[in-house]
């Protein structure tokens, strides 16, 4: 299948097919509730957890306490790393540790860094702007209580999706405090921009997994106010100022109707002079990064992690 200059893999439209079949997040007519379960089976199917990764689950003391994941590989004994805090995707309202675990264990033996994975809460129950008031708390905690094996004040802030969207608001929010940032930032097919209004969503927003109607859908558990659309603390596009940001990767993806968004934010870091690098996987749809059971797909998401090291220090 070829769309918009671009050709997807065969995999990914046999995964599509077998999709149709059997559902996944995002659906419509499915609840929250069901929604969840349904990203935490498919993410059992869609990526094997590797192994040589150690992970340990705890609360972290910021108001309220905090469960976060830290992940480190086996083999690397007491050596300092830099660390990644990570924000999972899901539109605010799916996706947990658990639907992720597999993509952070990836991410850590890709990067090289210790991985702190948040359990940010979620919409609806809390929707906007409590995941980013807890994804700000948890990226200061993380920064400010360096273990021995940390590297101090080498934390980066990564996500995917949502989570990606949570990473760069941290950014903003953090340079726009005059405290530490973070070293550099990880948007993997990041949203940002709630309006909708790319001609990506108009593409590809039916039949490639992620669709317009789970996109407003989810936009509306986190933020049902049109006028919280605009706020830079929601879309992060629309900021009136992207200088001073930390160096970033941003990934995108050829059918993802956050494909425009992503590449916009990229282009307006570039302009505003911030180290900024951008790569579309021309033939992927959303999600890819958490699809290790396509061919090449654990090779990717070791990848990003990889792409993300290249901006940090080692010691």
């Amino acid at each position: 299948m070829s769309l918009d200059g671009n050709t997807l893999d065969p995999a990914v439209q046999l995964m599509l097919k077998v999709n149709e079949l059997g559902g996944v997040a995002g659906k419509e007519g499915m609840s929250v509730e069901q929604r969840r379960a349904a990203i935490r089976r498919g993410s059992r199917l869609a990526m094997v957890t590797p192994r040589g990764v150690a992970a340990a689950d705890f609360l972290i003391t910021t108001s309220p306490r905090l469960r976060v994941r830290r992940y480190r590989a086996a083999n690397w004994g007491d050596s300092r790393r830099p660390c990644i805090v990570y924000f999972h995707g899901g539109g605010w309202v799916v996706g947990d540790l658990d639907s992720h675990d597999a993509v952070c264990r990836n991410l850590t033996l890709g990067s090289g860094c210790t991985v702190v994975a948040i359990d940010y809460r979620r919409a609806p129950e809390h929707p906007f702007p409590t995941p980013v008031q807890d994804a700000l708390a948890a990226f200061r905690w993380v920064r400010d209580h360096p273990l021995p094996d940390d590297v101090p004040l080498a934390v980066a802030v990564m996500g995917d999706s949502a989570g990606g969207n949570l990473a760069a608001v941290v950014s903003a929010m953090v340079r726009d405090l005059g405290e530490p940032m973070p070293i550099a930032q990880g948007l993997v097919y990041p949203g940002t921009d709630l309006r909708l209004r790319t001609r990506s969503v108009d593409t590809f927003g039916h039949d490639f997994l992620l669709t317009r109607a789970d996109m407003e859908w989810y936009r509306e558990q986190y933020a049902p106010d049109p006028d919280l659309w605009h706020e830079p603390m929601a879309s992060p596009l629309l900021a009136a100022d992207h200088r001073g940001l930390p160096p970033t990767w941003v990934w995108t993806a050829g059918f993802d109707p956050l494909r425009d968004e992503g590449a916009a934010y990229a282009q307006k870091l570039q302009e505003a002079g911030v180290e900024s690098h951008h790569r579309c996987f021309s033939d992927q749809v959303h999600g890819f990064a958490s699809m290790g059971i396509l061919p090449g797909g654990v090779a990717r998401t070791r990848g990003l992690g990889r792409d993300l090291a290249s901006l940090m220090p080692t010691d």
